[in-house]
């Protein structure tokens, strides 16, 4: 008997490389990027300014501090934390800088040593409790928020006997940190301030760390599944301690930039400012359930934050509609990172 033929095994479909479609859907920024792309036309064409050099140099400047904040609340949003003392710490590392600076004496160089080394204290702190106790970090560092307002206010009223702590210009060091933190650069007779340097630096390194280091894959693990995490062996205490202490150290990155920039802080600085920094990490692709997310997301919906905010003063439109943009895009922003979600699942299965 001879074979005449035989038929073709059918090709395994999983095997098949994934479309463009699909390789873009499991890219958590893509919603984030398209809403950038949206606003930045709209305001193009409703407004000559904003398009100016003038107009980009504004909104990137509104944009450059909240992104490297949003950019490390959404390290600790993808493993399955909030810090709700992210904003009242810029204040707090300012006015730690500013009273050893004007009050005490010291050099600017060694205050801010010692308000960064605060800052780490109080994420580590935050982090250790969260473990220890089992509670949601969202009562843990809503109780270290209060706190740090009462002691930003009370020590504050109590040295210097008002709310603001000034004089920034005439201490040692001011001239060197601010050039590292404050200064501006000149392009086209335009003054774009440093801090946008830092914006760039800071979500490129964070989403290096994501993509390329073991640490990465350890942030996505434990917001992912903390149980399943710690069973095959990822260090989650130590995980979710360093991410808190990078969002304070954002904090204390902030707080510097500012305290150098305007040469004063007010003790109730940064009140209300962590919500912005969530909704900037939602927009750009971070689930609240954890797991998900995007550090050049999280940046982009800074951007966004930016232009939409400036955008409506170039128009002349009443500031409130902000907040009425805020709302929209926060829930349109986890109702399309959901079904991205769902979708990248598919994909990746």
């Amino acid at each position: 008997m001879t074979v005449t033929g035989t038929a073709a095994p059918a090709a395994d479909e999983r095997l098949a490389p994934p479309g463009i479609l699909d390789r873009l859907v499991v890219r958590p920024e893509l919603g984030a990027l398209l809403g950038a792309l949206l606003v930045f036309v709209f305001f193009s064409l409703v407004t000559e300014q904003f398009l100016s050099i003038g107009g980009v140099a504004t909104w990137l400047d509104d944009a450059a501090t909240l992104g490297i904040m949003a950019v490390a609340v959404a390290l600790l949003m993808i493993g399955g934390e909030f810090d709700l003392s992210a904003g009242v710490m810029t204040a707090s590392t300012a006015l730690v800088t500013a009273l050893l600076a004007t009050r005490a004496g010291w050099n600017v160089w060694p205050a801010l040593l010692v308000s960064l080394a605060f800052a780490l204290a109080v994420g580590a702190f935050n982090g250790w409790l969260v473990l220890r106790t089992g509670l949601p970090s969202f009562i843990v560092t809503l109780g270290t928020f209060l706190a740090l307002q009462g002691i930003n206010l009370g020590v504050t009223r109590l040295v210097t006997g008002s709310v603001q702590v000034a004089g920034m210009r005439g201490t040692d060091g001011y001239e060197s940190a601010g050039a590292v933190f404050a200064s501006t650069i000149d392009i086209a007779g335009t003054a774009f301030p440093v801090s946008i340097l830092w914006w760039v630096g800071v979500t490129a390194a964070a989403a290096w760390l994501l993509a390329r280091t073991r640490f990465g894959n350890w942030i996505f693990a434990v917001g992912g599944s903390a149980q399943s995490s710690r069973a095959v062996g990822v260090p989650l205490g130590r995980t979710k301690i360093l991410l808190f202490m990078g969002t304070a150290a954002a904090g204390w990155l902030v707080g510097s930039m500012n305290i150098l920039r305007f040469a004063s802080v007010q003790a109730n600085q940064g009140i209300g400012l962590e919500f912005q920094y969530i909704i900037a990490a939602v927009i750009g692709g971070c689930l609240l359930t954890g797991g998900f997310g995007s550090a050049v997301g999280a940046a982009i919906g800074a951007l966004i934050f930016g232009m939409a905010r400036q955008g409506i003063v170039y128009a002349r439109w009443d500031s409130d509609w902000f907040m009425l943009f805020l709302g929209v895009m926060l829930l349109s922003a986890v109702l399309v990172n959901n079904a991205f979600r769902r979708r990248a699942e598919r994909v990746r299965r």
